[in-house]
């Protein structure tokens, strides 16, 4: 029997009050694609943070073993000096610099101590021929789609002589195409003989390339599953995750009759001085009162377009047309504005616009309705924790304290706590935004039951989705975005995936 190119060995790692790896041990044969799948929080970014050695030896207990050989990184630069590279959900690329030029940052091809400009452009276009992006090397990363910036990461590995290969959440930001793309590229390198570790929420994924599994649970290993012997499945894979079976991933609900339009919009019509073109044309819809509408559509389509040009506006469209609600027409003049109307809404990006990593849980819930929580002015802290508190229970936010700081929290329960800071602005219409991006199977299902919930207590729900199983599994009608136009409207007995991608692509 060979020996496995990686081995981790007995792995735990504690933070003050968490312990978030709990004696992890598992294989990684070479030339094969591991998958690592989990709830958020089951240990797997911070197991490959040790193994790429942002957390150094000697601040975790165990063993790895690459070869056969026990390591002791003291840094990322150790690991990647015998051939581990580690690409993150953020990138790490420099946006205003070439792509030549991140492919071999920190690497440069040098002749003494002046780097060789022309041997880098050569090489570099080597390396984007082997991941298969057709750009030129001279171009700014900046001017690049998130898909081909993925691929420059990677060639930007490759480019390292990389013996094993892991990606973090590689397609959670990626478009279906975008994503088949890399998911076959993965495949290309398995049969050049580079052995890559993949982390992903996505089960079909998981299906289309793994050749093992490797299940976290609360930062314990559960299990590895083996594709030759026919142990993977979404079944086997969400019941070792959340420790239960899963039946239907998306909950039942009693579908009521919908009340009163909360929300129209006709004739909607934006255009962005920025980009400097139409970003919106004649759009055209409405939410009535306890009802889910799902949005679907290609990325770019319009889809984001059309929640943040009614939130008030704040990236400061051109805007013409009517917004009307409870049939009253109105226009307003920024996201207080939308607030204070009804209007709520939960960004795609919980990091960068949802929320503020660095202040605690109870902060962020209330920092949309400071008003409710202040005595003449100033916040009232024991109501702040109160509110925080009752969302915590509510939502089942899993966090030891509404004092934790955000950022320390897993993606599923950010996203919580992204849905309560609008909750808590009491509104009559919730717009999600890709209210289920990079959080795991267990975590979606608790938010979709939410929303069943919402609806259900008379809240109208506007669901903007990629993932097209998700707006079919959960909405009661669904748009279709195209071009940034409304290119059609489906009654949900009647949508199927086929019909939606037929109109989002003609």
């Amino acid at each position: 029997m060979s020996i496995p190119i990686l081995e981790m060995r007995s792995i735990s790692k504690t933070f003050p009050g968490v312990k978030a790896l709990s004696d992890v041990s598992f294989q990684v044969a070479r030339g094969e694609i591991h998958c690592l799948v989990g709830e958020n929080g089951a240990g797997k970014s911070t197991l490959m943070k040790v193994l790429s050695g942002v957390y150094p030896h000697g601040d975790y207990s165990g063993d790895i073993l690459l070869d056969g050989a026990v390591q002791k990184f003291k840094g990322i630069s150790d690991s990647q000096r015998v051939g581990i590279a580690i690409i993150y959900q953020e990138l790490a690329l420099v946006p205003e610099m070439m792509v030549y030029e991140n492919i071999f940052l920190g690497k440069e091809i040098r002749n003494g101590i002046v780097v060789n400009w022309n041997e880098t452009i050569k090489r570099a276009s080597e390396m984007l021929k082997k991941v298969g992006l057709d750009v030129n090397p001279a171009e700014k990363v900046r001017n690049l789609g998130v898909g081909k910036q993925q691929l420059v990461e990677i060639a930007k590995a490759l480019s390292r002589d990389v013996k094993l290969l892991i990606l973090d959440e590689p397609t959670a930001a990626l478009n279906e195409t975008d994503s088949e793309n890399l998911l076959n590229l993965l495949k290309g390198l398995r049969n050049e003989g580079v052995t890559c570790i993949l982390i992903t929420h996505k089960l079909k994924e998981v299906m289309a390339v793994a050749d093992s599994v490797t299940v976290l649970r609360d930062g314990r290993t559960v299990c590895t599953l083996d594709a030759k012997k026919g142990e993977i499945s979404e079944q086997a894979m969400i019941k070792h995750m959340v420790g239960r079976e899963i039946d239907n991933i998306y909950p039942p609900r009693k579908h009521i009759t919908p009340g009163e339009v909360t929300l129209e919009v006709k004739n909607w019509n934006a255009y962005s001085p920025e980009l400097g073109r139409q970003v919106l044309k004649d759009v055209a819809f409405n939410v009535r009162k306890g009802e889910i509408v799902g949005f679907a559509g290609l990325m770019g389509s319009g889809r984001t377009e059309v929640a943040l040009s009614i939130f008030g506006n704040p990236v400061g469209y051109q805007i013409s047309g009517d917004l009307l609600l409870k049939g009253q027409k109105q226009e307003l003049h920024g996201p207080e504005d939308a607030i204070k109307h009804g209007l709520a809404y939960v960004s795609e990006d919980r990091k960068g616009n949802g929320l503020i990593l660095i202040q605690d849980v109870k902060q962020n819930i209330c920092l949309a309705n400071l008003l409710e929580i202040a005595n003449r002015g100033v916040v009232d802290n024991n109501a702040e924790v109160k509110v925080a508190n009752g969302y915590k229970s509510s939502l089942n936010i899993k966090t030891p304290t509404v004092e934790q700081k955000v950022v320390n929290l897993s993606g599923g329960n950010q996203q919580k706590v992204s849905l309560a800071k609008w909750l808590f602005v009491k509104p009559d219409v919730l717009i999600l935004d890709e209210p289920t991006r990079g959080i795991d199977v267990g975590a979606k299902y608790e938010i979709y039951t939410i929303m069943n919930r919402l609806a259900q207590e008379g809240m109208s729900i506007l669901l903007i989705s990629s993932e097209l199983p998700e707006v079919l599994g959960m909405s009661d009608r669904v748009y279709i975005v195209a071009s940034g136009r409304i290119a059609g409207e489906l009654p949900i007995a009647e949508a199927t995936q086929e019909k939606i991608m037929h109109l989002a692509t003609n």
